[in-house]
């Protein structure tokens, strides 16, 4: 198609230069003009295309269902580089051609560094997490202050939980504007803060001047603490990413719920968009119990990679220890064994948070408190220019990643189910018992007041406190610091280890 639109502009060129100059010698320049061009388009360099086709058509969950990745789309290997060739912007390649239309979470890097970094849990960022809420009808947007991530900038600054910004440099927060503000190239900024009186918001003249800072690892574990009130003993955890290697603080925690005997727990996922799927494990086991014959979930992935297994191949069952992955030292688990919990989650709440409910839901009482949640029911891999190894990302093997081609993918394998054989809340998981979160209430995270754990303890303690749980000021969540970015709400699955684990040599 390439070279036919060039042969059209040569021959318009070249009638329109007879008509201004019949003997002008035109020809051979614009010939030579032609040559030139369809160089530069053999030249085209397609190894990150490649790449990109070639993963998607071995383990896209959706692969069946976009024709350009079907099996026999390509009679010849000319006619298939020809193809990759007429789509020289690999993240348009991507976006337009590969992907399934109901997909909304597969994300990608043209610096796989980076995006294992922030699969980790290491990003670029000031470590203030907030909500963005709607004023009104209008598309005015005002932020709001989740919590502040411990020693980044943002925690050395005048700025906390439940304080309100309603400009950036000067310029008034909207629906338009808010990711050019708050997530463009800009490392720092300024917030115009804000008070709420009489749900009006407006400006206090108050400023803070935040920075991002590279490398910034997130401890995940906020606040964990033992509530003593009346013959209850209840474990409160805020965990805010199911991050690599957390397995072990995890653990840590629990060994000290055990140690004060608790009886309850309140388990707090409010703002966690999720994370490692064994991470998951580990905190499902800890709560529940270790018996590694029950199913937490299972994997299914498109028709080629699931006929590569056995039945039972891809069951993901409670464990006993933490493991060994990523850092982790095998310890043996310090589970509650309990038979109720009760969870935080809210509409920022996605992905391994969504399973762990799901996963437990089969063998006790999971008590949700909060709001819908995002509805992630979908499974990640993060896959990088590595053919012998099946293109899957692996931190020993980065000498082996193609130099020439830095790119990383994180595209939807599979879909989970629990043992129940449920996996059908795209839509999101309703609450049992329904609170929002109010704006001008938010309260002290782990305190007894605010307001979701107040309503766990009521519920723990069946004695009705002498408070009203009525929303003055709902969240018209926009956005938020881990929403704007879906791949804060990955569910990060293991590699598929078949034989050599080079799958794509088998399903070829």
């Amino acid at each position: 198609m390439k070279k036919y639109i060039l042969f059209l502009l040569f021959v318009g060129i070249l009638t329109e230069s007879c008509k201004k100059n019949d003997d002008a010698p035109v020809i051979e320049e614009e010939q030579e003009e032609i040559v030139e061009e369809e160089v530069v388009e053999e030249e085209i360099d397609i190894q990150v295309q490649n790449f990109m086709w070639q993963t998607l058509n071995a383990y896209y969950f959706w692969q069946a269902d976009v024709p350009v990745l079907a099996d026999n789309r390509f009679s010849t290997q000319v006619e298939y580089e020809s193809y990759l060739r007429s789509h020289p912007n690999p993240e348009n390649f991507l976006l337009n051609e590969l992907l399934f239309s109901e997909d909304r979470f597969t994300f990608y890097s043209d610096d796989y560094k980076e995006l294992t970094d922030f699969l980790s849990g290491i990003s670029k960022s000031n470590g203030l997490e907030f909500g963005l809420s709607r004023i009104g009808s209008s598309d005015d947007v005002f932020g709001f202050v989740e919590y502040v991530i411990k020693d980044s900038d943002a925690s050395t600054k005048d700025i906390k939980r439940g304080d309100f910004f309603i400009g950036v440099n000067g310029t008034e927060l909207t629906v338009n504007n808010y990711i050019d503000l708050l997530f463009g190239e800009n490392d720092t900024y300024t917030l115009n803060m804000a008070t709420i009186e009489n749900n009006t918001i407006s400006p206090n003249g108050k400023e803070v001047t935040l920075t991002k800072q590279e490398g910034l690892v997130e401890d995940p574990i906020l606040v964990n603490s033992v509530l003593n009130i009346g013959d209850k003993r209840i474990g409160y955890l805020m965990y805010n990413s199911f991050t690599p290697g957390s397995g072990e603080a995890l653990n840590n925690v629990f060994a000290d719920f055990k140690g004060q005997n608790v009886t309850d727990l309140v388990l707090d996922l409010r703002y966690n968009s999720g994370g490692r799927g064994t991470t998951a494990q580990i905190l499902a086991s800890l709560i529940y119990g270790t018996n590694t014959s029950d199913l937490i979930f299972r994997t299914r992935y498109n028709d080629k990679v699931q006929a590569l297994f056995e039945p039972g191949e891809l069951d993901n069952n409670f464990v006993a220890t933490t493991g060994t992955a990523n850092g982790n030292s095998n310890a043996a688990l310090n589970t509650l064994n309990l038979n109720t919990v009760y969870i935080l989650a809210t509409d920022a709440s996605a992905s391994a948070s969504e399973l762990v409910m799901v996963g437990l839901e089969p063998y006790m009482n999971v008590i949700h408190i909060g709001t819908t949640t995002v509805g992630k029911n979908q499974g990640s891999i993060t896959f990088v220019d590595d053919p012998e190894n099946g293109n899957f990302y692996d931190s020993e093997r980065e000498d082996q990643i193609n130099p020439e081609n830095q790119w990383g993918l994180q595209p939807i394998v599979s879909r989970v189910e629990n043992s129940a054989g449920f996996s059908d809340y795209a839509d999101g998981l309703v609450p049992d018992i329904e609170l929002e979160e109010d704006v001008t209430n938010l309260g002290t995270l782990g305190d007894v007041n605010e307001p979701l754990l107040a309503r766990a303890i009521q519920e723990i303690t069946g004695i009705s406190a002498k408070r009203s749980f009525e929303v003055n000021m709902p969240v018209n969540l926009v956005s938020s610091s881990k929403l704007y970015d879906e791949r804060n709400m990955a569910l990060i699955l293991n590699g598929l280890n078949v034989g050599s684990k080079n799958i794509l040599k088998e399903i070829k």
